[in-house]
């Protein structure tokens, strides 16, 4: 009896060992989406408008008439805006709309960064703001001659604003609008 005992004991000893050694649940840590997106590769954009500027290569650009453009980043759901505008002794006007139309975002924006640009030996002189917060467009610029030419543009994502969100697509489009304006040069 003793030895059946002792072998029932072992039995349900196994038995147990068996059941209870699971894989101990441990939670996942967090984690964050990882966006990956190629290096930007630029090309000379020129057409018969009064400029020409260097574009990301992964961009699609489209011509909306009198040299105002679209600039497409169909995977991140982007658009840079480029409008064009002769300066016609109204120079004043121009900055004055293009420096309104960045403030109107000031009730959604948790800051606004202005960077001037100036490169006098190509005579482009203008503009950078970055955007941030949840604001409708995030980065806005001009750029000027300021005696004949005069481009304002625009980054809109076509998403509900939220920067966290978009920060990375920002982040990258931001730098080709850097681009932009640091290549843009005017015709004769």
């Amino acid at each position: 009896m003793l030895k059946k005992n002792i072998l029932s004991a072992l039995l349900i000893t196994v038995t147990l060992v068996f059941i209870s050694c699971k894989n101990d649940s441990i939670p996942k840590p967090s984690s964050y989406l990882r966006l990956d997106y190629p290096v930007a590769e630029y090309s000379h954009f020129e057409n018969d408008c009064h400029y020409t500027f260097d574009i990301n290569s992964n961009a699609i650009i489209t011509e909306k008439g009198d040299c105002n453009f679209e600039i497409t980043y169909p995977k991140m759901k982007a658009t840079i805006y480029l409008s064009y505008k002769p300066v016609k002794n109204n120079i004043n006007l121009l900055l004055r709309d293009a420096q309104k139309l960045t403030y109107e975002h000031v009730i959604k924006a948790d800051d606004i960064l202005e960077q001037p640009y100036l490169n006098p030996t190509n005579k482009v002189f203008g503009m950078f703001y970055q955007v941030d917060g949840n604001a409708a467009t995030n980065t806005q610029f001009y750029v000027t001659d300021s005696t004949k030419n005069f481009v304002a543009g625009s980054v809109y994502f076509y998403a509900k604003p939220n920067f966290d969100s978009i920060m990375p697509a920002a982040s990258y489009i931001k730098n080709d609008v850097q681009n932009l304006m640091e290549s843009l040069r005017w015709k004769k």
